[in-house]
């Protein structure tokens, strides 16, 4: 790794150029999973070389390294490496500049990770792979630049690109309703992202920094944001980053999202775009307009909760395994506001450990809701029962998954959530019992789920007969995601490492620790 490569724009440019060649196929569309999965994976060997590096090298210029300006003495708004700043619009102050922090590297590995093994996974796709595999490399594209924009209008641009393809996986590869599911992703996604765009550009005129830079911005911000503009504007803020969580009660696009789309399409959705949601309030909202986020910090702990128990609850009533599991995310990304709302080292820490162990467990269990739905024909599990006689791999699959989710230890979300409720309880003592309540319904969900379908005696309501385990290329992405699921439970200080440092500059913003 040589001083000044644009390694972060050769990660994102792969993707990119991957869709573009997927696309170009012609007849030749039998190719197309070869091509996706060549330049998606070649992007993500380039991500953990960064991410090796990175470690060894934390301040050094050989990674670009690039401290932010102080204020008052003290770090700004946060220190980047393999960082790249090209002039773009010099007239509107708008450039090029990506980073990359140890809040955004996990993320960004996060992303190159499940790009590529949701294309494996849906290596047997045949209605028109040309596009389908096309679609999921421009949004890898698109939620790359998300993870590493520090430009508002880059960021911005981004954020958008991501819509495109998501709204085509479910509105041509979806189910039944895939029409509405896919308008109302559309709608309020889009109406969030109004939010953010009016937002951002308030941000601009008041700073009157003649820059897009979050940095200049923020800076910027210490003397001319007054209190009134920081609550009004993180309001909105939160609003827009919050519908794509989802926090209650923004939610009710998801679970119908989820449901339609198709196995990666969920996976992608689940496991990363919803961390575009919680990222922005870390990356943005809260340092950039620490007074409003002081003032908000109890209407955040209360969304937090609520969206904890509420989609905790809905899970004990579905049917769907998929929509089950939707409704999960609800409540897991709950432990992410919850973990911020505490603005303390530990509760910042562990939300943003939180999203990135949620992005691969969820990433297992609907993989593995896809693998029952193709070889059963159905996820409804009153219609199940039984399948670990004919599926022992895909069972124990499952249940690793299962047990992941509800945070047994040893397994990486355990980690998240013991330090988020340590953090509450430090902040808000007793009023602990309120989150701490999801953890014996999350068991219950989980387990009971399991136990109808895949355990007891084999159902006689489907034909049984033709089911078979796992096809490898669904089983290496699964198999993959349990082993990095054990690895960073038992060593979780492996990721640790980069989000610390990252996050004791936002505590310090706050004036926590």
């Amino acid at each position: 790794m040589t001083e000044g490569l644009p390694i972060i724009s050769i990660i994102i440019l792969l993707p990119l150029i991957g869709a573009v060649i997927t696309l170009l196929l012609g007849k030749n569309d039998k190719y197309a999973k070869w091509v996706a999965a060549g330049f998606s994976g070649a992007a993500l060997v380039l991500s953990v070389m960064v991410a090796f590096f990175f470690m060894i090298h934390p301040d050094d210029s050989a990674t670009g390294y690039h401290a932010a300006p102080l204020v008052d003495g003290e770090a700004g708004f946060y220190n980047y490496q393999f960082y790249e700043d090209h002039t773009w619009i010099e007239s509107l102050g708008i450039n090029y500049t990506v980073g990359l922090d140890g809040i955004s590297l996990p993320l960004f590995v996060l992303t190159t990770l499940l790009s590529f093994l949701a294309i494996v996974f849906s290596w047997d796709t045949k209605y028109r792979p040309k596009e389908y595999f096309g679609l999921m490399q421009i949004l890898e594209v698109g939620v790359l630049g998300v993870f590493v924009a520090l430009d508002y209008f880059v960021f911005y641009v981004f954020w958008e690109v991501v819509l495109i393809p998501m709204y085509f996986m479910i509105g041509v590869w979806g189910g039944p309703n895939k029409d509405y599911a896919a308008i109302k992703f559309f709608i309020y996604t889009h109406i969030a992202s109004l939010a953010i765009l009016i937002s951002i550009m308030a941000l601009y005129f008041q700073a009157d920094a003649g820059s897009f830079s979050m940095e200049a911005i923020a800076v910027a911000g210490t003397t001319h944001f007054t209190k009134t503009f920081q609550v009004a504007i993180f309001a909105a803020m939160f609003f827009g980053f919050g519908v794509k969580v989802p926090m209650v009660p923004f939610h009710t696009w998801l679970p119908d999202a989820h449901v339609e789309a198709p196995t990666a399409g969920s996976v992608l959705l689940a496991g990363l775009l919803l961390k575009m949601g919680g990222y922005g309030i870390i990356r943005v909202a809260i340092p950039t307009l620490p007074d409003g986020a002081h003032e908000l910090v109890y209407v955040i702990a209360i969304i937090a909760i609520a969206s904890i128990l509420y989609g905790a609850m809905l899970c004990l009533a579905q049917k769907d395994l998929k929509k089950m599991v939707a409704y999960s995310s609800i409540s897991h990304m709950g432990f992410v506001l919850l973990g911020f709302a505490t603005f303390s080292t530990l509760g910042v820490v562990a939300g943003v450990f939180q999203m990135f162990a949620h992005g691969l467990v969820t990433a297992v269990l609907f993989m593995m809701c896809g693998v029952v739905q193709h070889k059963a024909g159905t996820r409804m599990i009153p219609s199940l029962g039984g399948l670990s006689k004919k599926m022992p791999i895909a069972a124990t699959m499952m249940t690793i998954g299962f047990l992941a989710s509800l945070g047994l230890p040893g397994l990486v979300s355990f980690a998240a959530e013991f330090m988020v409720f340590v953090s509450m309880f430090n902040t808000w003592s007793l009023w602990l019992f309120l989150p701490i309540i999801s953890v014996a319904i999350t068991a219950a969900y989980y387990l009971w789920a399991l136990q109808r379908s895949m355990f007891g005696p084999l159902t006689n309501k489907i034909d049984t007969s033709h089911i078979r385990d796992v096809d490898w290329y669904e089983g290496v992405p699964v198999g993959t995601l349990i082993a990095l699921i054990a690895i960073f439970g038992v060593f979780p200080y492996l990721i640790f490492q980069f989000i610390t440092p990252a996050v004791e500059i936002v505590t310090k913003i706050l004036g926590g620790g």
